[in-house]
C-alpha cells in the first residue's frame, strides 16, 4: 500500500481502521486464500541488488492488534511504565516540526520535517519490533526507507555513523524531568547499516499518522535490531566519522551494546533472550536470529565476533 504524501495526511485521506481490516475480504475475493482472511499477512517482499528479497524468514506473519502497538509501549520521555506514553503523550505537540541535519554532509541545515520529506513517497512495510525485555509484535509500518534521505542529504566520504537525537522537552515529556537516562535521547548506526533498504524512518503505522506515543512525528525502525536502537520524535540527524555515544550504552554499557543485533546466543545479563513472546499471546516462540532477518543482514556482520559486538 502507498501513501501518497508524509507525514501530515489529511484526515480525509488516512485509511480508516475498519477499512484497513477489510481489506481482508478484498483478499479474500482476489483469491489469497484463508490465511490472509485469517489476518495473517504476507511480508512484503524488498528489491533492491536487481533482485526481490523476502523482508522476513517466515511466509507470513499474524498482525500485532492496533490497541496493542499503541497501547504498550516503550517510551520512557513518556514514563517506564508500558501504558504510561499513551497516557501522558496525548497532548504532545508534533507541528511544526524540525529536525537539523549536521556534520559531515553537504546540504547541512534545518529543515521543516514536511520539506525533508516532502520528494518521497512513503511505503507500508510489516516489520517485527523485537525488545530487549524478550517481548515482539508484529506491525505494518509506513515511512521512507533511510537510505533515499541519506541520499538526498550528501553525507561525504568521512561520514562512517549516522546519529540520531530525540526531542529534549521536561515540560512535554513528564519523563524527562526524572534521571532515568541521560537526555536527549540519541541512537546511531554504521553507515552500511543505515544505507540498508530494510532501515526505515517511520511516519505512520496501520495505515494512519504515527500516533505521539509511538514516536510521532518521525521515529527510525531497524527491524534486525531490538526496539531501543529506533529512536522516536528525531530532531536531529549528524554524520559522524567516530562511533556516537548512544544512551542506554552509556547507561549500562555491560548490557546494552551499540551494536544491539537480535541474538539468540546473546543473553541480556539478567535474562535469556533466547525466546520471546509475541504481544497478544499466551505462549513464548524462539528467537530468530537477526530477528529473522539473517538473510538480508548477516552479510554486514562478517568476522565480527557478534559475542564481543553486542
Amino acid at each position: 500500500m502507498l501513501i501518497r504524501r508524509p507525514p501530515d495526511i489529511p484526515l480525509s485521506e488516512i485509511t480508516d481502521e475498519a477499512l484497513y481490516w477489510n481489506r481482508r475480504e478484498f483478499l479474500k475475493a482476489a483469491g489469497f486464500g484463508a490465511a490472509a482472511v485469517s489476518g495473517l499477512f504476507p511480508l512484503p517482499a524488498c528489491r533492491y541488488g536487481g533482485e526481490e528479497e523476502r523482508l522476513s524468514a517466515d511466509d507470513e506473519e499474524k498482525l500485532t492488534p492496533y490497541e496493542d502497538v499503541t497501547g504498550y509501549n516503550n517510551y520512557y520521555e513518556f514514563g517506564t511504565d508500558k501504558g504510561d506514553p499513551e497516557r501522558n503523550a496525548k497532548n504532545f505537540r508534533t507541528r511544526p516540526w524540525k529536525v537539523e541535519v549536521a556534520g559531515e554532509v553537504k546540504r547541512p541545515a534545518v529543515y521543516d520535517l514536511d520539506d525533508l520529506l516532502q520528494p518521497f513517497t512513503p511505503v507500508e512495510r510489516v516489520y517485527r519490533l523485537r525488545c530487549v525485555e524478550a517481548w515482539s509484535m508484529v506491525i505494518p509500518w509506513l515511512g521512507i526507507p533511510l537510505v533515499q534521505v541519506i541520499d538526498r542529504l550528501e553525507p561525504t566520504s568521512k561520514a562512517k555513523y549516522v546519529e540520531f537525537t530525540t526531542l529534549f522537552d521536561p515540560q512535554q515529556m513528564p519523563g524527562q524531568r526524572r534521571g532515568i537516562l541521560e537526555w536527549p535521547y540519541v541512537e546511531g548506526l554504521r553507515m552500511d547499516e543505515a544505507r540498508h533498504p530494510l532501515s526505515l524512518l517511520v511516519t505512520g503505522l496501520y495505515g494512519k499518522t504515527l500516533p505521539n506515543q509511538n514516536g510521532a512525528p518521525l521515529r527510525l525502525i531497524v527491524p534486525w535490531k531490538y526496539g531501543f536502537k529506533g529512536g522516536k520524535s528525531i530532531v536531529k540527524i549528524r554524520f559522524t566519522e567516530t562511533q556516537p555515544q548512544t544512551t542506554w550504552n552509556i547507561a549500562a554499557p555491560n548490557e546494552y551494546g551499540f551494536y544491539a543485533n537480535v541474538n539468540p546466543e546473546v543473553d541480556h545479563p539478567r535474562w535469556s533472550q533466547a525466546r520471546e513472546r509475541r504481544v497478544g499471546e499466551l505462549f513464548k516462540r524462539k528467537t530468530l536470529m537477526f530477528n529473522g532477518y539473517a538473510e538480508q543482514v548477516a552479510s554486514l556482520y562478517g568476522g565480527m565476533d557478534l559475542r564481543q559486538n553486542f
